[in-house]
C-alpha cells in the first residue's frame, strides 16, 4: 500500500465518520457542547485533508472524485442546513439563560439558588464560548 493510499483511506475513513456526526446532528435536536464542539472540528478536519489531498490528487481522479462529493455533502447538508440550526439553538439557548439569570430574585438568596446560579453562569459562559468557536467556523465559510 503505498502512502497515497493510506492518506485516501482515511480520508474515506474520516469522511464516514464525518457523514454520521452529521446525520446524527441532523436528527437530533438538542446537542451537547461537546457534540457540537465534535462536528465541527471533524468538519474542520474533513476540509484541511481534502484541501491537502487535492493538491497531491492531481492524477487520481478517484480521490478526486471523493474529495468532490464530501465537500458537495458538508456544503449541502452541513453548511445549508446543520449549521443553521445549531446556531439558531445556540442563541435561543443563551437568551434563555439571561431571562433566567435575570429574572431572579434579587433580594436575599439562600445557599441553594446561589448554586444553582452559579452553575447557570457556568453553563451560559460554556454556551457563549460555543457560540464564539461556531462563528469562527461561520466567519471561514464566508472566506471561502
Amino acid at each position: 500500500m503505498t502512502s497515497s493510499d493510506a492518506v485516501s483511506e482515511m480520508f474515506d475513513s474520516e469522511s464516514q465518520k464525518l457523514s454520521s456526526l452529521i446525520d446524527t446532528a441532523n436528527s437530533k435536536t438538542d446537542m451537547n457542547i461537546h457534540e457540537i464542539v465534535e462536528t465541527y472540528y471533524q468538519v474542520m478536519n474533513v476540509s484541511s485533508m481534502a484541501t491537502m489531498l487535492k493538491q497531491q490528487a492531481d492524477s487520481e481522479p478517484n480521490v478526486l472524485l471523493k474529495i468532490k462529493e464530501t465537500e458537495k455533502f458538508i456544503s449541502e447538508k452541513f453548511d445549508s442546513i446543520v449549521h443553521p440550526n445549531i446556531m439558531a439553538k445556540i442563541s435561543t439557548t443563551i437568551q434563555e439563560m439571561t431571562q433566567k439569570l435575570q429574572s431572579g430574585t434579587s433580594g436575599e438568596k439562600s445557599k441553594e439558588q446561589i448554586e444553582s446560579d452559579a452553575k447557570l453562569f457556568e453553563e451560559l459562559r460554556q454556551t457563549m464560548s460555543t457560540k464564539e468557536f461556531v462563528e469562527q467556523y461561520e466567519k471561514g465559510i464566508s472566506h471561502d
